[in-house]
């Protein structure tokens, strides 16, 4: 006899606690690689919050697909082109907002450019939740 499935909320809950978990680490080297660049070696900001972005954006990549989504269908090309063009899309987003702020309302000091990079984040994360789970790791219809 199979165990029951769990119930659809808690399914959910858990995967967006997985999700944070995951989407936490890449925040913090996000963080990491923008505050070194910008306030530590001098760059251009906008340069910075791309490449924080993108770097950030491969390591999310194997958290989502090896624990986050682990349970859903296989790693295929479709799943990895569709990931890194939502995650593009999701940068795009991130590096508007941030131009946004840190430019047009002239939050470029240390802790205001970090509150902005901090509000981009949320704001694109929230797009990227919607289509990871959507589109990119969806269930496998074989296994359900």
């Amino acid at each position: 006899m199979a165990a029951p499935a769990d119930p659809p909320v808690k399914r959910v809950v858990l995967e967006v606690v997985n999700f944070a978990l995951v989407g936490g680490s890449g925040v913090a080297v996000n963080f990491l690689v923008f505050n070194v660049l910008v306030h530590g070696l001098h760059r251009a900001a906008m340069v910075a919050t791309v490449l924080a972005s993108l770097i950030a954006m491969g390591t999310n990549y194997l958290g989502f697909r090896y624990f986050t989504y682990r349970d859903r269908a296989s790693r295929t090309r479709r799943q990895m082109v569709l990931f890194f063009v939502f995650s593009g899309i999701g940068v795009a987003m991130e590096s508007g907002l941030f131009y946004a702020g840190y430019h047009g309302l002239g939050l470029a000091g240390p802790f205001e450019s970090n509150a902005v990079k901090a509000a981009s984040i949320v704001l694109a994360s929230a797009f990227r939740f919607l289509v990871y789970r959507t589109w990119v790791f969806q269930h496998d219809a074989h296994r359900a």
